[in-house]
């Protein structure tokens, strides 16, 4: 799934558009590394956001929907 895609599915960021736009000004890192909107993302990567207050998460799960309430599932803090 596309970081954008996982940005939104997830609820870290809310429209995939910001998560786009994100991405293009180097505020997501992927496993220490700036990320493209267009990197697949894979169970383990470790995503940290640089907007507003910095977040670091570890993929648990990739799925193309979720609800309101299992989104949290998809990620844990590190």
């Amino acid at each position: 799934m596309r970081l954008d895609k996982f940005l939104k599915v997830s609820r870290l960021i809310k429209r995939r558009t910001v998560a786009n736009e994100a991405c293009d000004a180097e505020k997501v890192l992927v496993n220490g590394k700036a990320a493209r909107a267009s990197y697949e993302v894979k169970i383990g990567d470790i995503i940290e956001i640089l907007i507003g207050k910095p977040l670091k998460v570890r993929v648990l799960d990739v799925r193309e929907f979720s609800k309101k309430e299992e989104a949290s599932a998809l990620y844990e803090a590190v």
